[in-house]
């Protein structure tokens, strides 16, 4: 006879609290921002955040650097849009709220077939196999517009179908919330996959694939079905975004949105969770609203993105849990004069860059509007050279304090991890 015994784990307070506030977050959102544009952004966050999520899987958790993820998000909307219009001519009896899952199918079949290929290898050789299949795939939906619907694309109608509870999609709110919880649910299925098994042996295949193999796993595998299980995710974002815009070109499949993904998943903090989140959110308001306010919000991006590359190159992530780290120590304030320093030469540089940067766009692009313009409300007039002289003072001004406070903010820097440290190690010999 075997006696049973049971065991209770405690509460995780802080997990159940966490995931909360999220889905407080999203439903409360679209109350504050009353908007038809803020609803419109939120639902592109919504959108982007399971993209960028399901990228990562291959990327930070993986450690697949992949350049063609947009080719299963984009497939993922034409399948759902098609899907759409098969549900308006009534040859597809499902409701509008499942087209979503028609672009997450599409995903799977499609990360099954080019999966197989591009996991044989890892490193160079498969980010090399992924810019190709990309290329590949937006070559052929110009060839082939009976599908992919040419240069106009394929356009649907959401409004299709039996209205249930009076909801009919047309109003954006209605569509939004159909996308948050889509990305809550996704979100929270995406963070179960990496504290299953399968998602820790992808971590594993990433730090020391010769070591797994050795142990008795196949890494191919391992990298395989992850691939397949972030296409399955892929095409439900680029599935809601056919519910949303209502439309699919041939831009959703192409290598400059494959880049968005790589390079917001990066800035946001490749090697956290919540990393792409915030990737997600910065790439719907670089976007949609950084364009609406220069002509040269692709070079500011570029500039963001070397910044980080050198300066933090755990994206913005790893810049809140490094302080989180220090203020769990009591040594956070310590650093307030420092980063307030730190902010104010970098807005001086950023200052005289803009500035710069906006004369010289306006001398080639806008010079039929004369030669004056006004950035940040201060006049500037590229005919000028005490203008430009000024712009590269103030730049070269912000950018030599700006190093100077970088390098006295190391070492207090240092000085606080070092006794960060030596606090651990006392702990742990108590």
């Amino acid at each position: 006879m075997t006696t049973k015994y049971y065991t209770f784990k405690p509460l995780n307070v802080g997990r159940w609290l966490t995931w909360g506030l999220f889905a407080l977050l999203l439903v409360v959102a679209p109350m504050v921002f009353t908007s038809g544009l803020a609803r419109t952004v939120l639902s592109q966050m919504g959108i982007a955040i399971i993209a960028c999520l399901s990228y990562n899987m291959l990327l930070g958790q993986g450690g697949m650097l992949s350049f063609g993820h947009a080719v299963y998000t984009g497939l993922g909307s034409f399948l759902a849009i098609h899907a759409l219009n098969s549900v308006g001519d009534g040859s597809l009896p499902i409701p509008v709220s499942l087209v979503p899952l028609a672009g997450g199918l599409a995903g799977v079949c499609f990360a099954v077939l080019f999966g197989y290929v591009t996991t044989r290898k890892s490193g160079t050789t498969f980010a090399m196999i992924t810019l190709g299949l990309g290329e590949l795939v937006f070559a052929l939906s110009l060839m082939i517009p009976e599908f992919f619907g040419g240069e106009g694309g394929v356009s649907g109608n959401r409004m299709v179908g039996k209205a249930v509870m009076g909801v009919t999609f047309g109003p954006q709110v209605q569509v939004y919330y159909l996308i948050a919880a889509y990305t809550f649910v996704a979100v929270a299925a995406m963070y179960a996959f990496t504290r299953t098994p399968l998602g820790r042996m992808l971590n594993a295949v990433r730090d020391n694939p010769e070591r797994v193999e050795f142990v008795g796993y196949d890494t191919q595998k391992v990298r395989y079905f992850a691939f397949i299980i972030a296409g399955f995710f892929a095409g439900i974002s680029g599935g809601l975004g056919a519910l949303n815009f209502e439309i699919v070109t041939a831009e959703v499949v192409g290598a400059a949105r494959s880049g968005a993904y790589l390079l917001f998943t990066f800035l946001g903090g490749a090697t956290f969770f919540f990393g792409p989140i915030i990737g997600g959110v910065l790439m719907v308001l670089a976007f949609v609203l950084l364009s609406e306010f220069t002509k040269a919000w692709l070079l500011y991006l570029g500039l963001i993105f070397l910044f980080m590359v050198i300066y933090a190159p755990g994206g913005i992530a790893s810049l809140i849990m490094m302080n989180l780290r220090v203020a769990a120590f009591g040594r956070l304030r310590e650093l307030w004069v420092s980063y307030l320093a730190l902010a104010g030469t970098a807005m001086v540089m950023l200052l005289g860059a803009g500035a710069m940067i906006e004369m010289v766009y306006h001398l080639q692009l806008n010079t039929t509007l004369g030669s004056e313009l006004r950035f940040l409300g201060i006049p500037l007039d590229v005919a000028r050279l005490d203008s430009w002289f000024g712009a590269s003072l103030v730049m070269l001004t912000g950018l030599g304090l700006f190093e100077l406070t970088r390098r006295a903010f190391l070492r207090e820097w240092g000085e606080i991890q070092e006794y960060i440290e030596k606090e651990i190690k006392r702990r742990e010999l108590q």
